[in-house]
């Protein structure tokens, strides 16, 4: 359950300084750091230096520092998302050369020293919001109307995290709540208790219905200079992407909505563009190889075409080299299986390293696949599965990729049961919910290191 965890959606209009640090703390360090070390070496900031902060800011924005205990959980997400937005950059400055316009000990000591600066930030910043000075200048007295599970999830994650900076002082309903909470009156005693004790926030968590009695008790609230903030009961479901629009100034709320729109859609498609474009030139050699493999171990095509679903739902055709010594293309399609007959030994081999996924990048040049995404199943297998999983199709919001979460978790080959499927689509979802660049060469890495010894390739 995906529960409150809604940022976007539920302090949309509450920009206060730990969500500037949130936001802006990363990207910026990165580009200080990079400014730093250029003047160091160079005595002044070069045009190039502005092009790769740039960049360096618009592929690590938004950032997304959250104050953590552990300071080695804290040291694994600075170098993990370091190494992504560094190694993003590293693939398109060698693609386009233009890595080779930036003196070596620059660029090394910019790797050496940002994830040190990452690391200094944050833990003068977490010890700065969780300081008495910081919380009591901060903290607002707020109540919460609604004394339902959504009320009460939401009141337990504003007590468990103080750098909230929020007291909650009870609850109001018309119904006694049964759990064991600070009870303060009905709902048409909230008008005068907000004046009465001048409460700062109020947390409205009523059920969105035609009996909803949400309208009557922002009248009353109008005469008070509390801040309001609506808890719609759709957060007790899955959002993917949730965000609030609005169309000629009417807000509409987004539920469920690709990750790629805007500018991020140009950034998707951009890395796809040049990851794949430098795989294909570096494995070339290597695909004429086991081209030849392919057409000399067994009769058949060389390239192996199915048709797939994707983006949207509609049907693509995939490519993959050809692993067995048949080519299933019609309705009835048999996912392979450990020692499955069909498949040659040397299909053994591509399979289990990937390798008859090359042609794939192929699909991505095009246009029809990602590198990174929830991997594409035929479609007699998506028709039966669609309709026993839940949000199964929600899936197809993005394009399949060639690798994606599941399969780096542990999920990837056969699915013999209904169970196995669901666990890969969770973190299909997943995905989507938690997207950006720097994910997308985290699962990339992920999977080269995964290659080679992974028990469920077959």
């Amino acid at each position: 359950m995906l529960g409150l965890d809604q940022p976007k959606l539920l302090f949309s209009k509450t920009f206060n300084r730990q969500q500037f640090s949130r936001l802006f703390v990363d990207p910026l360090l990165m580009v200080m750091v990079l400014y730093a070390v250029a003047i160091y070496h160079q005595g002044e900031l070069t045009p190039d230096y502005i092009v790769l902060s740039i960049l360096t800011f618009a592929i690590s924005f938004p950032g997304a520092w959250v104050i953590q205990q552990n300071i080695l959980i804290e040291i694994k997400t600075i170098l993990s998302q370091w190494c992504s937005v560094a190694g993003l950059l590293l693939i398109f400055g060698y693609v386009t050369r233009y890595v080779f316009d930036f003196p070596s000990d620059v660029l090394m000591d910019w790797f050496v020293f940002t994830p040190i600066a990452l690391l200094a930030a944050h833990w003068v910043l977490g010890r700065y919001f969780l300081s008495q000075f910081y919380l009591e200048s901060a903290k607002k007295t707020a109540i919460i109307v609604g004394c339902n599970p959504l009320g009460q999830q939401l009141g337990s994650k504003l007590r468990a995290n103080p750098s909230h900076a929020v007291r909650i002082q009870g609850f109001f309903d018309d119904n006694y709540p049964a759990l064991h909470t600070p009870y303060l009156g009905r709902i048409s005693e909230v008008a005068d208790y907000v004046k009465q004790h001048a409460i700062d926030l109020i947390y409205i968590a009523l059920p969105v219905g035609p009996e909803s009695k949400t309208h009557v008790l922002l009248d009353h609230l109008k005469d008070t200079t509390a801040s309001i903030y609506f808890v719609p009961d759709f957060f007790m479901t899955d959002l993917i992407q949730a965000r609030i629009d609005d169309i000629d100034g009417m807000p509409v709320v987004a539920v469920c909505e690709t990750p790629f729109s805007g500018v991020n859609r140009f950034l998707k498609r951009a890395s796809d563009i040049v990851i794949a474009s430098l795989i294909l030139l570096l494995v070339l050699p290597l695909m004429v190889l086991i081209a030849v493999g392919v057409k000399w171990s067994s009769p058949g095509p060389i390239i192996f075409k199915q048709k797939r679903y994707g983006l949207d739902g509609k049907e693509i055709m995939v490519y993959k080299f050809r692993s067995m010594a048949v080519t299933e293309e019609g309705s009835e399609v048999v996912q392979a299986t450990q020692d499955d007959q069909r498949v040659t030994p040397l299909g053994q081999f591509l399979r289990r390293t990937s390798l008859d996924e090359l042609p794939q990048f192929i699909n991505v040049l095009q246009g029809s696949m990602s590198v990174v995404g929830p991997r594409p199943h035929a479609v007699k297998h998506n028709e039966m599965y669609r309709k026993v999983i839940k949000g199964y199709m929600v899936r197809h919001k993005v394009k399949p990729g060639i690798t994606g979460w599941a399969q780096v978790n542990g999920f990837r080959g056969e699915t013999s049961t209904v169970d196995s499927m669901k666990q890969r689509i969770d973190y299909d979802l997943d995905y989507l919910k938690r997207w950006s660049l720097g994910l997308d060469i985290s699962i990339i890495f992920k999977t080269i290191f995964r290659m080679f010894k992974d028990p469920k390739a077959y």
